[in-house]
């Protein structure tokens, strides 16, 4: 199946930040590829609630299923434009507890959060390159530039991806521009006893809110629509980078 309609491979993409972005793009009238290492069924009932969506189920921190999943999504449509990287995982472990974050905690997180990333990454990038504007968003968060977060190897891989994005936009450019979003605080089910920092959030940042998937959803596509900007890391946090 091929016509001039977009096609976007959203990982991680069955729940909060991932399926806000599916929405946003299907509304946009992208056709969207779901994707999830579980939850097949979920994954496939969400994908027919969208118009022209598709399912794939693929465990992208495995190389080999990275590269199913980049192969069957332009099989199935015959192009990839826009690749969404936001499959990831954490463990919560204080920062002063340096013993719990051990090399087993390590290789779970960067296996999917960053070595994930880049083989999808570099899976899609051939066929991002045949699209007349292919688009990388990365899903990082603000504690990717800051001493914050759920575990200091969760910050530390999203470190990496916000480095790894401006080194793909770099070399990536003319064909295929590459950036992402850094969000703060977002309401997902993962967060929801997050109770004092949502308070700290509200009465501290700018916004005076916790944000949501669609805060998110909507600075992805904004990324996406923007020809000339790439390389940016954009924070979606209500100004908390501010304090």
């Amino acid at each position: 199946m091929t016509d001039d309609k977009r096609v976007a491979l959203v990982t991680g993409s069955t729940s909060g930040i991932g399926a806000a972005v599916a929405v946003r793009l299907a509304a946009a009238g992208i056709r969207v590829v779901i994707n999830s290492a579980r939850s097949a069924d979920a994954g496939r009932r969400f994908a027919g609630s969208l118009p022209e969506a598709t399912y794939i189920q693929a465990d992208i921190s495995d190389e080999g299923e990275a590269r199913r999943l980049v192969a069957e999504a332009v099989a199935g449509y015959g192009r990839l434009d826009i690749l969404v990287n936001n499959a990831g995982t954490t463990k919560v472990i204080p920062h002063s507890d340096l013993e719990a974050a051990h090399a087993g905690v390590w290789r779970e997180i960067l296996d999917l959060n960053v070595i994930g990333t880049w083989t999808t990454t570099v899976a899609a990038m051939p066929h991002l390159r045949e699209s007349a504007d292919g688009v990388v968003v990365n899903i990082s968060s603000v504690a990717g530039s800051r001493p914050a977060g759920s575990s200091v190897p969760y910050a530390v891989s999203k470190a990496a991806i916000e480095h790894m994005t401006r080194l793909l936009a770099n070399t990536a450019g003319p064909q295929v521009r590459v950036n992402a979003v850094a969000p703060g605080l977002i309401e997902t089910p993962w967060t929801k006893d997050f109770t004092a920092i949502a308070e700290h959030v509200r009465e501290n940042t700018p916004l005076r809110r916790v944000g949501t998937p669609e805060d998110v959803a909507a600075s992805v596509h904004g990324l996406i629509e923007s020809p000339y900007t790439t390389g940016a890391v954009l924070s979606v946090d209500g100004g908390a980078h501010l304090l």
